[in-house]
């Protein structure tokens, strides 16, 4: 793993643009703008590397899936903060419905400096974003710039074929609606959505457009429908699942929800059981489960413990999005848990490449390794100010 530096090419801007990446710039505090798209530098991988990466990636998915399991068996919901019975029966049917559910796609944050083993920093597999630039701009980037050579990139081809494999999961009959909060201000989730309706379109599936604030409940019927009254009997949601459990709707998100069987009326992607997968609290059950693991960091759900006079910790809030309310903690800081709760993950900091913190982002489609993206940030947290780098396999 190496960072080289480059001259962007020129109209970059507008290139990407053109190829989905509508916010390829980042308004700082000063009210600057600045590339969120970075080519100024790239990242070079081996061969061998990208593959032992890859084998990395599904090995920690396997594990994943049997932590989701254990919490599921061992009813630890409310180490989650899972705590209304109504949404445990409703991850719980799901979880074990899961062969009848569709589900599509997740993103590794992983630590990696290209000497040690990558450790895991955390997993988003309900709503992670950053794919469209991983999938398209930086693939041409470096079909561009380096013809002949190779990328950790299979996503496109992959997530078509899901969509393909998991059609006989959807509804006949109706489309697959895809939606976002029409709150997104920097059109991240819209783009995001926007590509993997493209992606099921190409699969053959009959897709529709709805934001997350458009979708009406029709009171006669009981279901949810669109602007113009259809029913919608399936719909992928850039929509957390603790929102949709929670906000003024969630009731009759549950008494219509479809967790296989044909039991409801209305059939949501991610299904409800990825909200093992997306809390925090999931990386301390690995590490009660896979004590020492090289790809593991310790990580506890009661206070940093020992991490307090060992390597430091971060503390990191059970749900939340681009470093939201995580801090860092070096050794010998007071070790007072904070009142909310939090994973306490002992402190790795990012690998520092020329002043840049780097952080991994290793997708998985299905159940299978897919691609990566690289994200910069100038401290040890990934915020919103994180930049993306493209990176090829020389």
């Amino acid at each position: 793993m190496e960072r080289r530096t480059t001259e962007p090419r020129p109209g970059w801007q507008r290139t990407v643009e053109e190829q989905g990446l509508i916010y390829p710039l980042t308004r700082y505090p000063d009210d600057s703008l600045r590339p969120y798209w970075d080519e100024s530098a790239y990242y070079v991988f081996s061969l061998p590397e990208v593959e032992a990466l890859e084998e990395v990636v599904e090995e920690l998915h396997r594990m994943c899936l049997a932590a989701a399991g254990h919490i599921v068996a061992e009813d630890r919901f409310a180490d989650l903060g899972i705590t209304d019975p109504r949404v445990v029966r409703a991850v719980t049917e799901a979880w074990h419905r899961r062969a009848e559910l569709p589900s599509v796609y997740a993103r590794f944050d992983l630590r990696y400096d290209g000497t040690g083993p990558a450790k895991l920093l955390e997993y988003n597999a309900d709503t992670p974003t950053s794919l469209v630039e991983a999938a398209s701009p930086q693939w041409f980037w470096m079909e561009e710039r380096f013809p002949g050579a190779d990328q950790w990139n299979s996503l496109h081809e992959r997530l078509v074929d899901a969509w393909k494999k998991q059609a006989a999961l959807l509804p006949p009959g109706n489309p697959l609606y895809f939606a976002h909060s029409s709150d997104d201000e920097l059109g991240e989730d819209l783009m995001t959505v926007a590509y993997l309706k493209e992606t099921a379109e190409q699969a053959g599936l009959e897709t529709d457009w709805i934001s997350m604030e458009e979708i009406g409940w029709d009171r006669l019927s009981g279901r949810f429908v669109d602007n113009r009254l259809r029913f919608i009997r399936s719909l992928f949601k850039l929509y957390p699942w603790e929102w949709l459990t929670t906000d003024r709707f969630a009731d009759h998100v549950l008494d219509t929800l479809d967790n296989g069987g044909g039991t409801g009326t209305t059939l949501w992607i991610e299904p409800a059981w990825k909200m093992l997968l997306s809390n925090k609290a999931l990386l301390a059950i690995l590490w009660e489960l896979y004590p020492g693991h090289p790809n593991l960091l310790p990580a506890h759900l009661d206070g940093p413990r020992d991490l307090a006079t060992g390597a430091g910790w971060v503390a990191k809030p059970l749900l939340g999005r681009e470093g939201a309310g995580v801090t860092v903690h070096a050794p010998g800081t007071d070790p007072a848990p904070r009142p909310e709760p939090c994973c306490y993950q002992e402190l790795a900091p990012l690998p520092d490449f020329d002043g840049n913190h780097v952080v991994l982002g290793a997708w998985v489609v299905e159940n299978e390794s897919a691609g990566l993206g690289i994200r910069e940030s100038s401290g040890l947290v990934t915020d919103e100010y994180a930049r993306f780098l493209p990176h090829v396999i020389l």
